[in-house]
């Protein structure tokens, strides 16, 4: 696997979760405007925090990219 596609595929998964989070934040606004189930508030509040792990993992991807960079050069140097 090529390092530019690590780096794409953690800037897509954080892309992913703010589109997810973004999502079930403005379902969470609009079911507060009405008279809403709890278990539709739940379901919101599920993906928004799965939103929330996504953009967490994604990024632990790009970190962990920089780490073998790092190494990478370390060992050229």
């Amino acid at each position: 696997m090529a390092i530019g596609s690590i780096s794409g595929s953690g800037l897509e998964g954080i892309s992913k979760g703010f589109a997810i989070a973004g999502g079930a934040a403005d379902k969470i606004a609009r079911l507060s405007e009405t008279d809403a189930s709890a278990g539709d508030i739940a379901s919101s509040a599920v993906d928004l925090l799965r939103g929330s792990v996504q953009v967490q993992a994604s990024a632990k991807v790009l970190e962990t990219e920089s780490k073998i960079i790092g190494s990478l050069i370390d060992i050229k140097v």
